[in-house]
């Protein structure tokens, strides 16, 4: 059988990068009063299709014997914010507000698949949400909790960005500007990544903007600093508008906010627009130095309409991690796993008739957290030894005369020690993940 593209599969070392990711993720958000849930992998079709612009990607769901003359009723989510805002409006009577939960899960898109894009993937998301309003200071609180998550990856050797802007400050910035479709100007702003500046120029003139309007649009989009001092450069452009004023309020707030993380810069950055339409104020975009081709790996923003009943509208502000996106780039890069298997030790077995013994001290071992293994025959020590090594396992454990042993199988010590007591070192305990090879 052909191996489907777009549907990633690890391998078991590759899944403890991934495992050891996750569950840093998972750490970070509960710390911070995150909880968990897990939404259904459908959703009604007319509910996927009414938000965003991805309705080409959507996969419908329908039974093998249905009518083909029906149209498909339901469809896989394509992301995790939109289920989670149904979930909402369905919950909100058993929810506290503001309510804050994480997310870990699969998503599918039909996108051609390539490096870095996936048919089926998996996300991490936080979100915050409120009933009615929501107070501007958890924009800050999210940014700064998803800088924390991000500076931390178990994942050596990283420079992580993350990107902040606020949809407020481009469109009060092209209202200022005379310029009648904000919206539309920003979903030409957000292809800068893709397109050089000239055709950008281009597409925004065969919008209706006039050559200074389309100068000024690609100004503001220049503008990146790891401060406030945006706020200056933005009123040298000499643009006036409400709006404007809010947003960059807004955003000077998160900068700050975010101040004192080490390990992740966050800047100010004006050309972040994000091209889903319900974002509303405050956009995230996070950026890898070392991987420039990979794209956004974390975005989001705030959204105040997306949640809705007709009579109680949701507000909220979240971030997105594309878990399967940045691991498969490393995974190419060489990043793996001290290991394939969680085994700290491999206890050996002198015969078939001592296994029991064997048994007994693994689950002593067991008892006390530390991942274990008994050896699946009495071969000789030696082998048995070398089945260790293949699978990466750094101690095996001895039954002799003398009493029990442990040995590191990496530097050839060897110690007494007892089942009840006997702790490997720290970073033996559980998987390591490192590169194969220095990173050039």
């Amino acid at each position: 059988m052909s191996k489907l593209s777009g549907f990633p599969e690890f391998l078991p070392a590759e899944r403890n990068v991934e495992l050891a990711v996750l569950d840093h993720l998972r750490s970070v958000f509960e710390l911070h009063g995150f909880a968990n849930v897990e939404t259904r992998a459908v959703e009604p079709l007319t509910t996927l299709l009414r938000k965003g612009e991805i309705d080409k990607e959507v996969y419908a769901v329908r039974r093998l014997h249905a009518d083909p003359s029906e149209p498909a009723e339901l469809a896989l989510h394509f992301d995790l914010t939109v289920p989670f805002a149904r979930y909402v409006v369905e919950n909100a009577g058993h929810l506290q507000f503001p309510f804050r939960r994480y997310q870990i899960q699969k998503v599918w898109r039909g996108e051609r698949p390539q490096a870095g894009r996936f048919r089926e993937f998996t996300q991490a998301d936080i979100d915050i949400v409120g009933d009615g309003e929501l107070a501007f200071h958890f924009d800050v609180e999210v940014a700064r909790v998803m800088a924390e998550a991000l500076a931390k990856l178990p994942v050596p050797g990283l420079s992580i960005t993350l990107q902040v802007s606020n949809r407020k400050v481009l469109e009060g910035f092209y209202l200022g500007l005379g310029i009648g479709e904000p919206t539309a100007v920003m979903q030409v702003i957000d292809k800068l990544d893709k397109l050089p500046a000239e055709k950008i120029a281009s597409l925004l003139t065969e919008q209706g903007l006039s050559a200074e309007q389309a100068a000024a649009c690609l100004a503001l989009a220049e503008i990146v600093t790891s401060d406030t001092s945006f706020v200056d450069q933005v009123r040298a452009l000499g643009v006036e508008h409400e709006l404007l004023d809010e947003g960059l309020t807004e955003l000077a707030a998160v900068i700050d906010g975010c101040a004192g993380v080490e390990g992740v810069a966050v800047t100010a950055d004006l050309r972040i627009a994000r091209g889903l339409d319900y974002y509303t104020g405050t956009v995230f975009e996070t950026r890898v130095a070392e991987y420039p081709l990979l794209g956004s790996i974390c975005s989001g923003g705030r959204y105040d309409q997306l949640a809705s009943d007709g009579k109680r509208t949701y507000p909220g502000v979240g971030l997105s991690i594309g878990v399967s996106r940045l691991l498969s780039t490393l995974s190419a890069s060489g990043v793996t796993a001290s290991r394939s298997v969680p085994s700290a030790v491999l206890v050996a077995v002198t015969d078939e008739a001592s296994r029991a013994a064997s048994d007994t001290i693994a689950q002593q071992l067991r008892s006390r957290a530390i991942a274990c293994e008994v050896a699946p025959s009495a071969q000789k020590f030696g082998k048995q030894i070398r089945f260790a090594e293949r699978r990466g396992i750094p101690f095996v454990w001895f039954v002799t005369d003398e009493g029990d042993q442990v040995k590191d199988i990496r530097t050839g010590d060897q110690v007494s020690a007892d089942p009840d007591s006997w702790t490997p070192p720290k970073n033996d305990l559980r998987p390591q993940v490192s590169y194969k090879e220095t990173p050039k």
